[in-house]
């Protein structure tokens, strides 16, 4: 087995004393490296990634991926990815930048470090904290959309079981571990987590998963009256004739039926709100009281378990804004 594939089958990074370990010499190490077989992501690491892989980032950077960096790295539904997120022990020097191995690290908007107990390195792989320990930093610093969104794919795809779960809402601060009533293992994409939790917030109520007397299954049933279906072009391109059979049967079971796209959840979410508004409206279904209230000017009352959340994601949206003035 060469140096190269030795490094592929570690994961595609690995530290010199895990070569040398599988006999590796050092004109070894300096032959795969000029040869392009492998770079070093960092004195002592060698990798056959490519160089703007986060992996390889987060390791030069001196540490291992984490919260949404290393949930987006597993797969997850992920809303935003633009910031790079660093695991580094609380004694970690020598931190360079995630681009240039030879520069010190300065700070950036977009390389955040987490400064962890030393605990978390005996856990994980060599470029991610467990995922338990990302999807706690998601939790404790993350908007409460995106952590919600995180916490359905872990427990929708299996990744994360019931005891881990409930291990992990443990170990969350107090004030965090209320966010376990929101989360829902049925939940099948990033869009309809995010519909779900937007609806819930603007007081509505939201049944998830709903049958249909087809035997099929409603993404979201808003208020009981309107059924809907949140699209994402690569799950349904090739099912037009079935989701227009769908829409037909929600109307049939006297549902207002609505498909938002996945684009218009990410982009244009006020008119998915407001559509629903008007549906309501038009069925003569009261309205949430919180909506009644930004009508008439009152500000919205927030439960006191999410105003940490809402704070955070204030700051995001500041945070984006600055960036692009």
């Amino acid at each position: 087995m060469t140096i190269a594939q030795i490094i592929h089958s570690l994961g595609g990074i690995a530290q010199k004393q895990q070569l040398v370990a599988r006999g590796a010499r050092d004109v070894d190490l300096t032959r795969v490296i000029r040869s392009g077989e492998a770079i070093r992501a960092r004195q002592g690491w060698y990798t056959t990634l490519p160089a703007p892989d986060p992996r390889v980032r987060a390791v030069r950077v001196g540490g291992r991926l984490t919260g949404l960096s290393a949930i987006a790295q597993l797969g997850g539904w992920v809303l935003r990815d633009d910031v790079l997120h660093v695991s580094i022990p609380r004694n970690g020097a020598r931190l360079r930048a995630p681009g240039n191995r030879f520069r010190k690290l300065t700070p950036s908007r977009s390389t955040r470090i987490h400064w962890d107990d030393e605990a978390l390195g005996e856990r994980g792989t060599v470029w991610s904290v467990a995922l338990a320990d990302a999807l706690y930093r998601v939790v404790v610093d993350e908007p409460l959309e995106e952590a919600i969104a995180a916490l359905d794919w872990a427990l929708h795809t299996g990744v994360l079981d019931d005891f881990d779960f409930e291990s992990l809402m443990l170990a969350l601060p107090e004030h965090a571990r209320g966010i376990r009533d929101w989360v829902d293992a049925t939940c099948q994409s990033l869009p309809e987590s995010l519909a779900r939790t937007r609806f819930r917030l603007a007081g509505h109520h939201v049944r998830t998963q709903v049958d249909l007397e087809t035997g099929e299954f409603v993404d979201l049933v808003v208020d009981g009256c309107v059924g809907i279906e949140v699209d994402g072009f690569r799950f349904h391109a090739n099912s037009f004739e079935r989701d227009r059979a769908k829409d037909l049967t929600i109307t049939i079971e006297r549902m207002h039926g609505l498909r938002p796209s996945a684009n218009a959840v990410f982009h244009n979410w006020a008119r998915v709100q407001r559509a629903v508004v008007v549906a309501l409206e038009e069925r003569g279904v009261p309205l949430p009281s919180k909506i009644q209230e930004r009508r008439g000017g009152a500000r919205r009352r927030v439960p006191r378990l999410l105003q940490r959340h809402e704070a955070r994601a204030t700051e995001v949206l500041n945070f984006r804004r600055a960036g692009r003035e």
